[in-house]
């Protein structure tokens, strides 16, 4: 993993491992290495990495055919929250010192301020600044502005 993201990532946090071949597989961070290396992303891009090791919860039987060296797509839980207030990633983006997101009123965009929690790559935690059931704009365009009249999709 990245090393940005091995900081966040603990001994024992849950792990699901897809896209192998096979059915979905639970596991456990066993551990996850000191020491990181760097390797080229697909658009050659140097990256820190870090190995992370898990253990897998599930019956032998279910990932018997899973080799040393295939392609895995881990999925890590970091933190794990209820009852919170989320939106789609692309609904919020910086202003100021901070961050906003356009509301629909009355068939119309505010700008809302906004104070950010946790973050996933679809979804982002919303602390202040909306009330549930609110209607943002998802991927705003440089023609959004405050007061302008927008419809939905």
């Amino acid at each position: 993993v990245l090393s940005a993201d091995a900081v966040r990532i603990a001994a024992g946090a849950p792990v699901t491992l897809e896209r192998w071949g096979g059915p979905a597989l639970r596991a456990h961070v066993r551990r996850i290495e000191p020491s990181g290396f760097t390797r080229l992303s697909a658009l050659g891009v140097e990256e820190q990495r870090v190995a992370v090791v898990v253990d897998l919860d599930e019956p032998r039987e279910r990932w018997a055919s899973l080799g040393d060296g295939f392609r895995v797509e881990a999925k890590i839980i970091v933190e794990e929250k209820r009852g919170v207030l989320r939106v789609p990633a692309g609904a919020v983006f910086r202003h100021g010192e901070g961050w906003a997101a356009y509301l629909v009123e009355d068939g119309r965009a505010r700008l809302a301020p906004i104070v950010l929690g946790s973050r996933s790559d679809a979804e982002v935690e919303v602390r202040e600044g909306l009330v549930e059931r609110a209607v943002v704009v998802v991927h705003p365009s440089e023609r959004v502005k405050n007061g302008v009249k927008v419809a939905g999709r």
